[in-house]
This record gives C-alpha cells, sequence and structure tokens, in this order.
C-alpha cells in the first residue's frame, strides 16, 4: 500500500493572496495536485495536510465524489516539516510507501508519480528532480559577476519523494529530536545517512510561489 501526504498548510505570504486556491485552469491549483494522485493508479490514500480555508474547499470536492482516494484532511504545523510529521501520523498503519508531495506543485502527472515509486520500490527512497540545464554565475551582493558555477551534477529537486515507510519515519524522528527546519525529504534522510535516487521529470513541474509562476502554469496546463 501506498499512501500520499499533499503539504498545503503554508500561508503563501508572498504571493500576496492565497496562491493555493487560485484559480488554474478554472480550478484552484491544490486540485490540480490532489487529482494527479487521484488518477495514479499506484497510489490507495490521499492525506491533504492544510489550513481550515482550505481544507473547507476540499472537503466540498470529495463530498462531491471527486476524491474517492482523500481518506483525511489534517492540520499543518508552523513549519513545513512538522505539517509532513502530522501526514505521517494520519497514513494508515500498513502502507508501506509514503509520498510527500507540495500542494503547490500543481503539473505533476501521474505516470511520474509512479515513475518515482517504481525507484523507492527498488532503493527505498527516491525524488523527482530535474537537471540544471543554464548557465550559472556566482555574484556579489551589489550583482557584480564572481564567478562560474559548474551546473554537471547540479539538480533542481521537484515533488513528489517517495520513501519506505520506515525510513521516512527515522528521519522525520531524527528532525524533530535535532530541532533542525528542512525544506525537503531529501535532506531529512540525509540527516540519517540514507541515500535518495533521482528520477528525471520530462514534464514541468513548477512550484507556484511568485504571481508570474501562476501565469507560467496556466500556459503550460495540458491542452484537454
Amino acid at each position: 500500500m501506498t499512501s500520499a501526504i499533499i503539504v498545503a498548510a503554508g500561508r503563501g505570504s508572498r504571493m500576496g493572496f492565497d496562491k493555493l486556491l487560485a484559480s488554474l485552469g478554472g480550478v484552484p491549483v491544490i486540485l490540480h495536485a490532489l487529482r494527479a494522485f487521484e488518477a495514479c493508479s499506484d497510489i490507495d490514500e490521499i492525506i491533504l495536510v492544510a489550513s481550515e480555508d482550505r481544507a473547507e474547499v476540499v472537503r466540498r470536492l470529495a463530498d462531491d465524489g471527486e476524491l474517492t482516494k482523500l481518506r483525511a484532511i489534517v492540520p499543518g504545523g508552523e513549519e513545513r516539516h512538522l505539517s509532513v510529521w502530522a501526514g505521517l501520523q494520519a497514513v494508515r498503519p500498513e502502507a508501506e510507501f509514503v509520498a510527500v508531495h507540495d500542494g503547490a506543485r500543481p503539473l505533476i502527472h501521474p505516470l511520474q508519480i509512479s515513475r518515482c515509486l517504481a525507484r523507492a520500490r527498488e532503493t527505498g527512497a527516491a525524488a523527482s528532480a530535474r537537471p540544471v540545464v543554464e548557465t550559472l554565475k556566482r555574484a556579489e551582493s551589489s550583482g557584480r559577476v564572481s564567478g562560474e558555477v559548474d551546473r554537471r551534477d547540479l539538480w533542481i529537486m521537484e515533488t513528489p519523494q517517495i520513501f519506505a515507510r520506515p525510513l521516512l519515519e527515522a528521519a522525520y524522528q531524527q528532525v524533530r529530536q535535532s530541532d533542525v527546519a528542512v525544506t525537503d525529504e531529501v535532506s531529512a534522510l540525509g540527516l540519517i545517512g540514507r541515500d535518495v535516487w533521482l528520477v528525471d521529470n520530462p514534464t514541468p513541474n513548477p512550484k507556484i510561489t511568485w504571481p508570474p509562476d501562476l501565469a507560467l502554469a496556466e500556459r503550460l496546463l495540458p491542452v484537454a
């Protein structure tokens, strides 16, 4: 059994409005992510970690029968890692693998979720990512270029990040004991010295952080 934790508890203050409830192709951003995991045949249940206002919107969708895999909606914490931990507590005991996904990444494809899960089943830990292809420079605070950055072996991290459940639980136990605020699950696994394998994502999966990101995602939406 594989569970998915969709993290949607952040305030999104940099947008100036609630980015996860913003319209993308006529539906809320968060719904795109939920639909992808609903459509993925490898996902058995979905746990949404969300603020109360977002939870109410999703509850209405679930009541309409669209989200049949949504088993629980739980409140999040002040930091992302606290929200993931809250989601972990709601996962069914029989779940062998857990996928963690940012609700602000609405363009994830069900096939990429399955690819990541297949790699996690082989290795115990896998994450969606894409290689850096742009030229990178290092600059001073003034903006003056001060050096080159070799882009070989550099990757941009995405989600989902999928793990054998005991690994993820051990990693977050360490996070909580160390009082370290990690920004993703790969960083959490690093605290217990466990390797993670990357799965190249061939389709766009940008994170909605700033208003222009929403316009970009609109252009990248698949044509129905």
